[in-house]
């Protein structure tokens, strides 16, 4: 059985409103909308993840994204665009998306402050050396 967002990119589901389309992506009306013109940018070929995918698919998504972003400022001018994307769990179609939501001051999105017990607890410089390292070690 394929993923709802297999689903969508293959306009399979009733409530698809295709923007923009392409061979690998495809740009949709968000069905739950934040505000009006939120869309979702998503591979037309199975990912769950940004890493899982080829190259040229993540470059053409930011390329795509940029172009809905001039669009919706000169559709709806809003007062700021905000991208954003989910991964793995947190992914509720089990495909890769990027949204991107037109913003208006007053608006009520917001970017939740973390709960007390996953509050961060090394520094900044700390959590800095550790990702380099990172880097270095596993080649990335």
């Amino acid at each position: 059985m394929e993923c709802l967002g297999c689903l969508i990119a293959k306009c399979l589901e009733p409530e698809v409103n295709v923007v923009y389309e392409t061979e690998r992506i495809i740009c949709v009306l968000d069905i739950a909308p934040f505000n009006e013109g939120h869309l979702l940018i998503m591979p037309k070929e199975h990912v769950l993840d940004i890493e899982e995918m080829d190259e040229s698919t993540r470059h053409e998504i930011i390329d795509v994204s940029a172009k809905m972003s001039s669009l919706l400022k000169k559709s709806f001018q809003p007062d700021g665009i905000s991208f954003c994307q989910n991964g793995g769990k947190f992914n509720d179609l089990g495909h890769y998306h990027m949204h991107v939501i037109p913003r208006y001051e007053g608006d009520g999105f917001t970017w939740s402050e973390p709960k007390e017990q996953f509050k961060i607890r090394r520094t900044l410089k700390q959590t800095r050396e550790d990702l380099v390292a990172a880097l270095e070690m596993n080649n990335i």
